[in-house]
């Protein structure tokens, strides 16, 4: 936590970001089975609640990589939000700029940019709303003031998409 904080806080505020993400993501074999598994269902639309499947080249095999994600919509604008950090789809994606999104019989090529901490935050902290499953990943409070998520969008990429062809 930052210097000076002695960890006592009013009812329902959320502790200052302290620089890092509340939980480190590793990824496990038993978790890298589990992501296949998911995105399977999610090509198929059988996966829970909005998971899709999302394929991007590997930026330096060249090699489509497929990983199971939860894209969202914030005022009328789809989101894919990187919620466990800079992991190999978000390298991907950031060095191909595009990438293919499958749920059930809907296939569609996406263009993605990302976006800066400021706007970033209001729609992270709508997924950490809607994906509680993430909450223990990001440093901020699901009820904290937006302000608190803007501390730590830059841990948790933001992806505005856009549909091509």
């Amino acid at each position: 936590m930052p210097a000076g904080y002695d960890g006592s806080l009013p009812p329902g505020a959320a502790p200052p970001y302290s620089g890092a993400m509340a939980g480190t993501y590793k990824t496990s074999p038993a978790r890298r089975r589990i992501d296949r598994i998911m995105a399977a269902l999610g090509r198929r639309g059988l996966a829970p609640a909005g998971v899709s499947a999302l394929t991007v080249v590997g930026r330096r095999t060249g090699v489509p990589h497929t990983v199971p994600v939860t894209p969202i919509t914030v005022g009328g604008r789809r989101y894919l939000v990187a919620p466990y950090g800079a992991v190999g789809w978000v390298h991907n994606i950031r060095a191909a700029g595009e990438a293919t999104l499958e749920r059930g019989s809907r296939v569609e090529r996406i263009r993605v940019e990302e976006l800066a901490p400021d706007a970033a935050a209001p729609v992270l902290k709508e997924y950490v709303r809607l994906v509680p499953l993430v909450r223990p990943h990001v440093a901020a409070h699901h009820e904290a003031d937006v302000s608190a998520f803007v501390a730590v969008a830059p841990d948790h990429p933001v992806f505005a998409l856009t549909t091509v062809g």
